[in-house]
């Protein structure tokens, strides 16, 4: 286990999950769900399958949370117009109003990441280094 370069990137994804749970708890949303808003704040009325490729989710694990999301009264589910085999997803006037309580998060977040031994610039260069393994990975996966 100490030899795998996995686990702690595993292991790290969930603690840094679990840090965001009390903040994503008084918005009644899970982390997912914030990252699925976190899409439509960017670009709303999208298509399940661009917010698919975005978060790298299939939309077989995608389609029962925006199900739940829709429950919620956090968006909506639409069939496209202009193509019926494609469901559009926007933001309801409550997933819009959640936005202003999300602002704060990464802040909140960033706080509890950097201390004396870590730096603003370590956190970006850690994230570029992820986002280009992100890429390589994307490709030997098709």
């Amino acid at each position: 286990l100490k030899n795998q370069v996995c686990f702690p990137l595993y292991s790290a994804s969930r603690l840094i999950t679990k840090a965001y749970k009390p903040f994503l708890d008084e918005m009644g949303i899970t982390y997912p769900q914030y990252l699925v808003l976190l899409v439509l704040w960017e670009n709303d009325a999208i298509s399940i399958h661009q917010i698919s490729e975005k978060l790298l989710l299939n939309t077989n694990t995608l389609s029962p949370m925006l199900k739940r999301m829709e429950k919620l009264e956090l968006i909506q589910r639409n069939r496209s117009t202009e193509d019926e085999r494609s469901v559009i997803v926007q933001l309801t006037k409550k997933g819009e109003k959640l936005q202003d309580e999300a602002k704060p998060i990464p802040e909140k977040l960033l706080k509890i990441l950097l201390n004396e031994n870590i730096n603003l610039s370590e956190v970006l260069q850690l994230k570029e280094m992820l986002n280009h393994w992100i890429e390589i990975l994307k490709v030997n996966e098709k």
